[in-house]
């Protein structure tokens, strides 16, 4: 196996030259560094990277802290970094572990803080247990993705807004029932992002005039627990809605289906809207609001290198593109 000796020796330069050169930090002229690549080419050398940290001062790592991706968004969020951290020849060291579990506990608490990472992505932080605090704490570059943003670069869609453009919508149309499904009841456990779609809501019903009619059915971000909450709240003949607002896609999908079962037409007896545009949204067609959890992926790679090579950068935050995708799952009221 080729060493980075054999690479100098061959390119006529220092092994500190050579290292250089295929590390691009410190200045190498271009004809130099062009000489040394080739001969690292020739010689099929590549560099270690336990060898590349030594001479450069950092891991090459990025830890990336959120929930499990077994959900859709997280899924390709995730995507969006690893491609964009692979293209900068950055390794990726993921913990995806539950909002509020003992393990998350111990995440924050003792394995972080140990970690050698060149800078940390946040996902989905919970604000009641002050984790980006804890984060900011261990002094590493950080950007966090989704709404709580404070003090840090971060990346994410105004939640209220778009649940208020949702509901705004079905308004626009005529409806006045119209309840929310998700957000979970325990309010413990609500996520920050839920709690600002639930404000956005009630927001657009209070515009309205029509709050009193607010009506929220507590459920999981899930595709199943959509569908127990929509189920309970259909079930009630007398106090029907005519419209549902969902906290996500796959909370509208559960919807859409729990009124199928039931025997109830969308839209024309019941409209729903969501807010994602899964993969899957169209084959429901289901009107949503769409965000594209990859290029907030992207984006949250790209501020954090800017962090990583000037940590005195100023603060930037990300307002993530989100619009109304009209289908086929509203209508006016009949």
């Amino acid at each position: 196996m080729s060493k980075i000796a054999d690479v100098a020796a061959r390119a006529g330069v220092s092994k500190a030259t050579a290292s250089r050169a295929l590390s691009g930090r410190g200045y190498v002229s271009d004809e130099t560094r062009q000489r040394v690549e080739q001969a690292a080419a020739e010689l099929s050398y590549v560099a270690h990277s336990s060898a590349t940290s030594l001479a450069t001062g950092r891991t090459q790592t990025v830890g990336v802290v959120m929930p499990p991706v077994d959900r859709w968004f997280f899924a390709e969020l995730l995507a969006g970094i690893q491609e964009s951290l692979f293209a900068l020849d950055y390794d990726l060291a993921l913990y995806g572990v539950p909002e509020g579990s003992e393990t998350r506990e111990r995440l924050f608490s003792n394995v972080l803080p140990r970690r050698r990472f060149d800078g940390i992505i946040a996902v989905g932080i919970q604000p009641s247990a002050h984790e980006l605090e804890r984060l900011q704490q261990t002094g590493r570059p950080l950007v966090s993705v989704g709404p709580y943003s404070e003090g840090s670069s971060a990346v994410s869609i105004d939640d209220a807004a778009a649940a208020r453009i949702a509901t705004e919508h079905l308004i626009e149309l005529g409806h006045t029932a119209i309840a929310f499904v998700g957000g979970t009841t325990d309010a413990a456990a609500l996520s920050y992002g839920d709690e600002k779609r639930i404000d956005g809501y009630l927001a657009a019903l209070g515009t309205a005039g029509i709050a009193d009619e607010a009506r929220v059915a507590g459920s999981g971000p899930t595709l199943s627990e959509g569908y127990a909450a929509a189920v309970g709240i259909l079930g009630d003949r007398r106090h029907r809605p005519t419209a549902i607002v969902a906290v996500c896609d796959e909370a509208a999908i559960g919807t859409i289906i729990a009124a199928r079962r039931l025997g109830i037409a969308v839209p024309t007896e019941l409209s729903v809207v969501g807010i994602d545009d899964h993969e899957h949204a169209e084959l429901f067609a289901l009107t949503t609001i769409r965000q594209s959890p990859r290029d907030q992926g992207h984006d949250a790679v790209r501020l954090l290198t800017q962090r990583m090579d000037d940590p005195d950068s100023a603060v930037e935050q990300v307002a993530a593109a989100s619009a109304l995708v009209v289908r086929g799952s509203t209508a006016a009221p009949r």
